[in-house]
């Protein structure tokens, strides 16, 4: 049976290993921002407002009073679905920024 050269353990791996935590350690604080930081999307000239977090939790949804008063259910609809969509949009990009820079030190 023929011998192959065994490679001592740790003298390439382990470099990884500590790469590989310390972008896990980065990923993690930067998850942690996400979930602090907010974004805000607007519709209807500032008629509704949609305020989400970085990780795409929508904290809140305001609607002017006076647009109440004039507006339709369909397009009150409308514009509170064009506002969520906008923060969506929004968070994603703040996710992007973010991550974005981590997952380019991925070795694979």
């Amino acid at each position: 049976m023929a011998k192959g050269y065994n490679r001592p353990i740790n003298q390439q791996g382990g470099g990884m290993m500590q790469q590989m935590q310390r972008l896990q350690q980065q990923m993690a604080e930067a998850q942690e921002k996400l979930a602090a930081e907010t974004v805000e999307a607007t519709t209807g000239g500032g008629a509704v407002k949609v305020k989400m977090t970085g990780e795409q939790i929508c904290q809140s949804v305001e609607i002017d009073p006076n647009l109440l008063k004039d507006a339709d259910a369909e397009m009150l609809q409308d514009l509170i679905l064009t506002a969520v969509n906008l923060a969506l949009d929004k968070s994603r990009e703040l996710q992007e920024q973010a991550m974005g820079p981590l997952a380019g030190g991925l070795p694979f």
